[in-house]
């Protein structure tokens, strides 16, 4: 089977929980087809069954409004991306900086398309402030590729649900498969002097967060939560890629006034090395997550490999990967709306958020339990070798359902 997946992120360029699929996803798929990945970037790859091309804009489009260059930058790449693909049996993307490529292959060349679905456009609808009106094109974009697509993939069930129900995608094409974890990499990994290079004690409580400075991952709602969090913790927070300068100024001066109030509060704002973030894992008493929106959560999973209990949100596919009470803790979240996901009394959920840190932090025994449960959970249920087995299963139904089964 020959094979086209299409990805805005790819290694070494990768920022988020989709890149981290397609990097770990392609070195199991590569094993059993041959796989050509086209993304975005200047990526040149030539591997036995598999082949990577990245590719940048040919024009700078400067010419067109700020807030329009990155949606014309992204069709610029799909263009090549699809002429620049032969011989397929099916097209495989995953975001909608992807699907308009997809979609051409697919028409031009007769071949299946899946789509992966990660997250939905309208679904964050603060990127309207990053995009402008190119937001409406993003979401118009996703929506024809859903509307022609022969099979999804859902990393949850949350997220099928919400991919039928905003774009009617017949439930019968949708499969739900997990997002996968790298075990081998992810583990218990302890490194006293990386904490200390960063002026982290490692002898006291550590309180983590991971994530990109966007309102999709509720970091004001922690930082403005975490001045109830017990004044022992060292609070650190692995935060950078804001999505506007007006959300950075936001996060600035949230952090600053924590620092005047509490002292161990610690900002790293450079994307780590998943080597270091390993570390900064196993050292942490706590992982927090407090996505307003969230279809898997694979940051959660990281964390959990590493032996770390997790707090987070009750939203999205977070509720399929953590055992309330068993692996760490879900904080009940009410939002707004389905297109406003902010909660309801944000108050209430950043008490609740600080009052399950807290039992976590006080409880020396529940934490090594949770830890070590969190670990047995990530090696029980999600390896990336069963995602993709599970993957090549649904290829195969896919390429049958189009009458081009494959052995």
């Amino acid at each position: 089977m020959r094979v086209a997946l299409f990805t805005n992120e790819f290694p070494p360029h990768i920022y988020g929980g989709a890149g981290v699929h397609a990097d770990f996803l392609s070195r199991e798929l590569k094993k059993h087809v041959d796989l050509e990945v086209r993304c975005f970037g200047d990526q040149k790859v030539d591997e036995e069954h598999m082949t990577v091309r990245g590719v940048s804009p040919l024009r700078d489009w400067s010419e067109v409004p700020p807030q329009h260059k990155g949606v014309f930058q992204t069709l610029d790449r799909d263009l090549q991306m699809a002429a620049g693909t032969t011989g397929i049996d099916l097209v495989h993307c995953h975001t909608w900086y992807s699907h308009w490529a997809g979609f051409l292959t697919k028409t031009l060349q007769g071949v299946p398309l899946v789509l992966t679905t990660h997250s939905l456009e309208p679904h964050r609808p603060w990127k309207v402030e990053q995009l402008g009106t190119g937001y409406h094109l993003s979401c118009k974009l996703e929506e024809n590729a859903y509307r022609h697509a022969d099979g999804v993939i859902a990393v949850s069930n949350d997220m099928k649900r919400d991919v039928v129900a905003a774009y009617g995608v017949n439930p019968d094409v949708v499969e739900v498969i997990h997002n996968g974890i790298d075990l081998d990499f992810y583990r218990p990994t302890f490194d006293e002097n990386l904490l200390r290079s960063r002026g982290i004690d490692p002898a006291k409580p550590i309180v983590l967060f991971v994530g990109r400075i966007t309102r999709q991952k509720g970091i004001r709602h922690l930082l403005q939560a975490a001045e109830a969090i017990d004044p022992a913790a060292q609070l650190v927070f692995c935060a950078g890629a804001p999505d506007t300068p007006e959300i950075e100024r936001e996060a600035t001066e949230l952090f600053q006034k924590l620092q005047a109030n509490r002292e161990g509060v610690f900002w790293i704002r450079e994307m780590l090395d998943h080597r270091d973030l390993r570390v900064l894992y196993s050292h942490a008493s706590v992982f927090v997550c407090p996505s307003l929106y969230e279809p898997f959560g694979i940051i959660n999973l990281e964390a959990m490999a590493c032996g770390t209990p997790v707090v987070a949100s009750r939203v999205g596919g977070i509720p399929e990967i953590i055992v309330d009470g068993g692996t760490g803790f879900l904080v009940p979240f009410d939002s707004e709306s389905k297109t406003n996901f902010e909660p309801r009394n944000p108050l209430e959920f950043q008490k609740k958020m600080a009052e399950r840190i807290n039992a976590v932090l006080a409880d020396e025994g529940l934490r090594k339990s949770m830890g070590e449960a969190s670990r047995r959970r990530a090696e029980t249920h999600f390896s990336w070798s069963a995602v993709a087995a599970q993957t090549i299963a649904f290829y195969r139904r896919v390429l049958e359902r189009a009458g081009r089964p494959q052995n």
